[in-house]
Order: structure tokens, then sequence, then C-alpha cells
């Protein structure tokens, strides 16, 4: 009688131990192309972003996340190894991640490998510019839609790459004004799937469904909307959100005073649109036309999100999900005289990021912790219970699992980030630290003596729009900010 009572109890302990036990959750990875922090949730009283603040309404959001480096591909290799472009060696759109480390295990890889099926849509790692896409990383082939589109054929260009491949294609070349032209934007009223975050999102809303029918498996989807990347493309009733007289200008639309003049940059890939000039000065017209159409455009993605997110609720599946939403880089409006992203200054590399992580992160809440987009890695491998991963890359960013539990709790001192540039026709990077008050960016060729250094130093609290480089009259916190620098190992030159 003992004997059967123990083993009923036993049973009904593990019964109840199996009942108890979370399942695997799922994972929803939502990337978002030059989204800088200009959503209500950040505190932008113009933006129309009712999707993005309800999903931060549902988990933790980062105010100082930065990314690594603030370009396309580079910042992708970031998120997807949670390695750094210094670490890796790659600071540019066309080099394969696998030519640094041909058996690096991607983010999606190593959750296949634990079970997960993993999928993507739209843009997660760049593809273009002789780069490519990578099989090894998803359970099916993932699935393109494009960057660059219009709807009304007087926009485009015949033969057109897209803005950012062709700029890092003929510069290269010396031969930008030969590119062949498309419109810095688009007004026209067309439905939604007319753009591709349309389309992306009605493939996701059905990679939802099916996954839905396999309660057995959890799935890691990760949707990589496009707007706002250029150009300014979003169906009208977007762009009839906002009325344009109301966005301001950059008040300060020059270098900062002090600054190495090769750090900063103008127009860049903008200036490979019609009707942009060929270099500087934009009109006030014309700048307020540009900054409407980002807006219009992250309205646009935001609403194609909310179409993700209801579809989420409807099949039940929030609750087992841990959703990320990140931006790659951020997006200078004219200051500095800058547009686009390629600076290691602060509208550059700002990022959004949410973490929704239901029963760890608690609804609603932010943290001043600095983040990086190498964190999201660890972040949620942590999250999901696998065990800390043991890749072949360098493993560069920390767990925020400490601070989604305790928005108080701090990981890091400080985030990092890097650019790289010519100064007098030979090779730079500047290495970034970003500490809540302070940035330095050291800026010298890798393996050179720190004294062939050029520094910027900039104080957020008393200068927020970098107007004045301070390395030269700051040098007790230069001292302070090199010394963390010097945590960091050497840059490694570009893989060739």
């Amino acid at each position: 009688m003992r004997l059967c009572l123990a083993l009923l109890s036993a049973t009904l302990g593990l019964t109840t131990s199996l009942v108890a036990a979370p399942a695997r959750p799922n994972v929803l990875l939502l990337c978002v192309d030059d989204l800088k922090p200009t959503i209500g949730c950040y505190g932008d009283a113009l933006a129309k972003t009712p999707n993005l603040d309800r999903l931060a309404a549902r988990g933790m959001r980062f105010d100082l996340a930065y990314c690594n480096q603030a370009v396309c591909a580079p910042s992708r290799n970031n998120l997807m190894l949670g390695t750094r472009s210094t670490t890796l060696g790659i600071y540019d759109l066309g080099t394969n991640f696998r030519r640094a480390i041909p058996d690096a295990v991607t983010l999606s890889q190593y959750f296949m490998r634990h079970g997960w099926r993993t999928e993507g849509i739209g843009k997660i790692m760049h593809t273009g510019h002789g780069n490519r896409d990578d099989a090894a990383s998803w359970s099916v082939p993932f699935q393109l839609d494009k960057v660059v589109e219009y709807v009304l054929p007087e926009n485009s260009a015949n033969g057109q790459l897209t803005r950012e491949e062709a700029y890092f294609t003929n510069q290269r070349l010396g031969e930008n004004r030969s590119l062949p032209r498309g419109a810095a934007w688009e007004i026209a009223d067309v439905p939604d799937y007319a753009y591709a975050d349309g389309r992306i999102a009605d493939e996701g809303i059905r990679r939802l469904q099916a996954a839905s029918g396999h309660t057995n498996q959890p799935f890691f989807l990760a949707l990589g909307f496009v707007k706002p990347h250029l150009p300014f493309t979003a169906p009208k009733k977007y762009w009839d959100l906002y009325d344009r007289q109301t966005f301001k200008l950059a008040t300060r639309q020059t270098p900062p005073d002090g600054a190495p003049p090769y750090a900063g940059k103008t127009l860049l890939e903008l200036n490979q649109y019609e009707p942009i000039p060929e270099r500087p000065p934009l009109t006030e017209e014309m700048q307020r036309t540009l900054i409407h159409g980002y807006y219009a455009c992250v309205s646009f993605m935001d609403a194609q999100l909310g179409r993700v997110l209801d579809e989420l609720d409807r099949l039940k599946l929030a609750t087992n999900t841990l959703i990320v939403l990140w931006g790659d880089h951020g997006w200078h409006f004219g200051d500095h005289g800058a547009w686009t992203k390629h600076t290691n200054y602060e509208q550059a590399n700002r990022i959004p990021l949410l973490i929704i992580a239901p029963g760890v992160a608690k609804p609603g809440t932010s943290t001043r912790q600095l983040a990086e987009t190498v964190d999201i890695f660890p972040t949620l491998a942590e999250l999901a219970g696998l065990p800390k991963p043991d890749v072949p890359q360098p493993l560069d960013g920390v767990s925020l699992v400490p601070v989604l539990r305790d928005s108080s709790r701090r990981v890091r001192d400080h985030a990092y980030h890097t650019y790289p540039r010519q100064r007098a026709g030979q090779n730079v990077i500047g290495r970034a630290i970003r500490t809540e008050r302070y940035r330095l960016v050291e800026w010298k060729t890798p393996g050179e003596s720190a004294d062939t250094a050029d520094l910027e130093l900039y104080d957020y609290q008393t200068d927020p729009a970098e107007t004045k480089n301070l390395a030269a009259s700051q040098p007790d916190i230069v001292k302070q900010m090199r010394a963390i620098l010097a945590r960091h190992p050497e840059a490694k030159p570009p893989v060739r």
C-alpha cells in the first residue's frame, strides 16, 4: 500500500512538474531599416506610431540603445552574430561575414540547432552589392522583398541599383555622377501591399497562422521591414497624417566646432535620388519634404507591424512569444549638415530597442541601461532557456536579462560603436565609447600608436547637439574615456 502511494505521489509530482514547466518560447524578431527613435513611446510628439507604442507598453523600452556601426550590412552582422565590426574586420556592404568566420553560428541558426523552426522575410541580413543571404540560418529558404521600389513608372530609373549599393559601388570607381536616379519620394494612392512592407506583413501573418498549428515546435520568425529606408515611398494616406510645416529643421547644420574634417558627411546616398542636388545645401522645402517622407514611412511600417501584432494576439501566441523590435541604425535630419547615416554621431547611432519578455520584463517599463546591438543574441538565448552560446565567433554582447527583471540593474557602463574613414589617403577607424553623459571617438589606423589618433569628445549633459568637440579642453575626461576604450581590443583591419 505504501509502495502504491509512493508511486502515485511520484507520478503526481512528475505530472505537476511537467504542467508547470514553461513551454519553450517563440521568438518574433522585428528588424526595421533606418529607424531612429522618432516614435511616440520615445517622446516624439509628432510621430503617429500607435502600434510601436502599444508594443512598448508590453515590455521594456531601452532609452540608450546604440548600434555598433551605422550602416546596414555591418549592423546586421552585429545583430545576427553578436559580434562587433571591429572584431570581425567587416565595415562595408559587400563583404559576407563568412569570409571572416566561415563556421560562424548566427542567432537564428543557434535557435534552429536547439529545435526552433527559423524563418525570415524581408530584410534581415544585407542582400545585394555582392553580399548574400545566409541559407544555413533558416529552416526554410529566406523570402526576400524589395528595398527600393516605385509604383509610378515616372519615378523609377532604368537599371537601378539600390541607392545605398550604387553609392558604395561608384564611390570606389569615381563615377557618382553617372548613376541612374529614381525619385527620393513617392506619394501614390495605392493599397499597403503595393510596397514591400505591406507584403512582408501579409507573409508574416501567413507564417504565424501556419506556426500556430505546430504546437510541438517553437518558431523563430524574423520580419525585416524596409521602411523608412530611402526612397520615401508610402501610400498617400500615411503622408496625409502629417502637416509638413510642423517639422522643425536642424538648428545647426554645420559640423561640430573642432571636429576632424573627415569625421562627418553631407548627403552620401541621398544625392543619388532626384531631385536632390549633387551637393548641399538643400532648400528648406526639400528638407521638410524629406523629413515628412521619413515620418510617413515610419507610420506606414507601424501600420504593418500592427497587423502582425493583431494576428499574434488573435492566435493567442503572445503570452509565449519573445518579441524584439530593433532599428539597425539611426538617421541624420540635416544636423551637422548630414543626412542619412554613416557617422559616429548620436543621430546616426542611437536606435530604438524594445524587448517584450512575458513573465520577465514588466509591461510598460523603461531603462537607461546602455545597450548595444550585439547584446540581443545572448539576451534572447538566455530568455529562451538555452545554454550560454558556445559559438565559433567571439560574442561581444552581454545579456540584458538582469535589466529586464529590474530596470535599475546595470550590466555595462558604456556602449561601443565604430565607423571607418579616410584621413590623408589612409584608412582610419573611429572607435567610439558612449557613456550616459559622454562620447569619445578615437580616429586612427589599426595598430598605430595612440599618439597618432585624432579625438572627439562630446558632453550630452551640456551640449546634446554636439556643437563643439571638447577633447582639447577636457583632458581629464578624455583620459577617463580612453581608459574605457583600452578595455577593448584593437580594431581589426578590413577583411579583403
